[in-house]
């Protein structure tokens, strides 16, 4: 990974070695993880196109000079300051200035090593940003009816995130469906049976549709050239008489988000965790909130099969039919995150705990209690809509660079 610093020095006599020496422990622990390039901010022009760049503050007298030169540094306004010559100074005045201009600015300081975390959420967020321009995400048939608010609009999404929401006839699908032959299935679906705990109140017929659906929504995510989709799992209980979620859930394994229910802005979330983290999500129902414990239990009827660690194959809940995936998971940190709004400008995340796999009867197959660190009044009185993604591990230090790098509003 390479870092360019625009480098913002008082005095005529510019030497990359003086300003290196001066600030070394920050550039020694910033060099852990990146090629740096120390470019004089007159010398800007010479950074290539597109890369990641960040403004270097190296003294506390350039305060003049960086609002003289304030079209050269990258936005959002982001200042780095190990404090050094007076560094800091500096930052606070150019920060009120940008603040006064109705413009965000962060100044980035405190001990070497933290200043070098910081700066690489910097660069996830950056990279993530950058990668999910030109990405495709196919609405495969039409969004279930329940869903009255997690739509998103396709010009607004493709002018802030660079991505692309596209139609495909469920046909599409059922065209490959109907061709691909339980033969072709047979053995993949046999392996999946075997790795599960059990095979509860699902039949193999079932398993072999729910396979061939699978393969030939990969066929369409090639042809279409998607890189995540969301099928209609009312459309496909109505018209194959099967979910989906299997096939889901597969896809998901296989580094493709997917989800169901047509929910545009669950399916974006899962696309921004993929290119954010590399990990992938669980798109879930909050069932119950417990505002005294400060818990909330989650449910579904898929999960992916990798990110679960052990799963049941069984019947879908509400239908008592078909195949769901019930999801077991060992207890453990997770984060709870969701990009929601029309416009997909808003969010809300918070770290927890995963305490326990519950089995009620009244609930989705995989079911899971969290307790959340952040109060769960949040999905009381101010919540984006139903659909929340769980992630593995405490990300949600670089969910909030990421998106507060492309100002989004934080709820909860």
């Amino acid at each position: 990974m390479e870092l360019y610093l625009i480098i913002f020095t008082s005095g005529s006599n510019y030497k990359a070695e003086q300003i290196y020496e001066s600030h070394k422990d920050l550039f020694v622990e910033l060099e852990k993880h990146f090629t740096l390039h120390m470019t004089h901010y007159t010398d800007v022009d010479s950074i290539p196109p597109n890369a990641y760049k960040m403004a270097f503050i190296a003294d506390g007298h350039v305060a003049d000079i960086v609002i003289r030169n304030f079209s050269v540094i990258p936005y959002p306004i982001t200042l780095l300051s190990d404090g050094q010559n007076n560094s800091l100074s500096a930052a606070l005045e150019i920060a009120a200035w940008v603040k006064s201009k109705d413009m965000r600015a962060r100044i980035i300081h405190g001990k070497a090593a933290e200043m070098a975390r910081q700066v690489l959420f910097h660069h996830d967020a950056f990279a993530a940003k950058r990668s999910l321009k030109g990405k495709r995400i196919g609405l495969i048939g039409t969004p279930a009816p329940w869903l009255v608010s997690s739509h998103a609009d396709y010009l607004l999404a493709s002018r802030r995130w660079g991505v692309t929401y596209v139609d495909i006839p469920a046909e599409e699908v059922y065209k490959h469906f109907y061709e691909i032959t339980d033969d072709e299935v047979g053995v993949e679906a046999s392996m999946l049976a075997t790795q599960a705990q059990a095979c509860q109140d699902a039949t193999p017929e079932d398993l072999l549709r729910e396979m061939r659906l699978y393969q030939a929504a990969k066929r369409v995510c090639k042809e279409w050239k998607l890189d995540a989709l969301t099928l209609s799992s009312l459309s496909l209980m109505q018209d194959l008489h099967i979910t989906g979620y299997l096939a889901v859930a597969l896809l998901n394994d296989d580094g493709i988000p997917a989800g169901s229910e047509g929910d545009l802005q669950a399916i974006m979330t899962l696309l921004m965790i993929r290119e954010l983290l590399g990990q992938p999500g669980f798109i879930a129902n909050p069932v119950f909130v417990d505002v005294p414990r400060n818990e909330i239990l989650l449910a579904h009827d898929t999960i992916g099969i990798k990110m679960a660690d052990s799963f049941i194959i069984c019947n879908h809940f509400g239908m008592e039919k078909g195949i769901a995936i019930q999801g077991i998971m060992h207890a453990g940190n997770v984060t709870l995150f969701k990009c929601g709004g029309e416009c997909l400008d808003e969010y809300y995340v918070s770290s927890g705990y995963l305490t326990e796999n519950t089995n009620f009867l009244s609930a989705c197959r995989t079911q899971l209690r969290i307790k959340l660190d952040k109060p769960v009044e949040y999905f009381l009185q101010n919540p984006l809509g139903n659909h929340h993604i769980l992630i593995k591990g405490d990300h949600s230090g670089a969910i909030r660079e990421f998106m507060q790098q492309n100002r989004c509003k934080l709820q909860g």
